[in-house]
């Protein structure tokens, strides 16, 4: 590895460490991991358990209280946390790979395939996502966490493709990817290990901002009473709420604990990406 390069990276190592963005961000995500491995040792109920208090407000049994219908809200909250780590992962994931898939393809090999790929792609960037989502799931009778996950991710990688595209028109005309050409490579070498590598910081930042996505595409759906049927998430808590008129009755332990989590994952991964975008673009950085 040349000299340049090992400054290079230990310059954009060295940013994170002391960027007060990322540190923010992280210290949030790390806690919330931290919360979805110790906590679950810490439940003394199901979800839908009847724990022995009704409407209770946190107490030491029952640190998060209860629900009018004796459910501990702590068990609730840390079961829904892992489902929606599990959204994040899958459907951020799925969204990541195919867009870029379509994306590399298209901005490498141009001409016709490039047309009908974009095509494609635009036709579902005008179709609102949510909307999309909505139709989809009120036709499925039974909805687990992944399905629903993959369909998240199967509806949200049309910009990722867009963006991917541009990325690679703009690098194939390198020298280096010139030079594979020439000594014979083919289209997915040239992909795999001259494109795809000059873009990985982008490739991070764009996975970051598509697991984000995914989970407030899931709380959106369970708010509106098409989340997963077989198991508990952090929007279907605050539908839950809304319904039972938690804010009139006062109730606020029920609302206000999944909306704070909610707030803080995704606001989290919003810090991170805007660090590692000011570290990989030091034109972004604060003097």
């Amino acid at each position: 590895m040349k000299l340049s390069e090992r400054l290079k990276r230990w310059d954009v190592l060295y940013f994170f460490l002391t960027n007060n963005k990322f540190k923010i961000g992280i210290g949030i995500l790390l806690f919330f991991i931290l919360l979805s491995v110790i906590g679950p040792f810490f439940v003394r109920y199901t979800p839908y358990e009847y724990a022995g208090a009704q409407a209770s407000p946190p107490t030491f049994d029952h640190p998060l209280g209860t629900s009018p219908f004796g459910y501990d809200l702590y068990s609730q909250l840390i079961v829904a946390l892992d489902g929606t780590w599990l959204v994040g992962l899958i459907g951020g994931g799925v969204a990541t790979m195919i867009g870029l898939l379509i994306g590399f393809f298209a901005g490498y090999k141009g001409g016709f395939w490039d047309e009908l790929l974009m095509m494609l792609t635009n036709i579902l960037l005008v179709i609102p996502t949510i909307a999309l989502l909505v139709i989809i799931a009120s036709f499925l009778n039974s909805r687990s966490v992944v399905l629903e996950s993959v369909i998240i991710g199967l509806t949200g990688w049309p910009w990722v493709a867009r963006a991917v595209r541009a990325q690679t028109l703009s690098l194939k005309s390198r020298e280096f990817v010139n030079l594979s050409k020439i000594s014979g490579a083919g289209t997915l070498k040239i992909i795999m290990e001259d494109i795809a590598p000059n873009m990985l910081s982008y490739v991070f930042m764009v996975f970051i901002l598509q697991f984000g996505g995914s989970i407030l595409a899931i709380v959106g759906l369970s708010f509106i009473g098409l989340g997963p049927t077989n198991s508990v998430s952090l929007g279907g808590i605050l539908q839950d709420s809304v319904l039972w008129n938690a804010l009139i009755l006062g109730y606020w332990w029920w609302m206000i604990p999944p909306g704070i989590v909610i707030t803080f994952m995704v606001a989290s991964l919003y810090f991170i990406n805007m660090a590692m975008d000011e570290a990989f673009n030091p034109r972004l950085r604060s003097t």
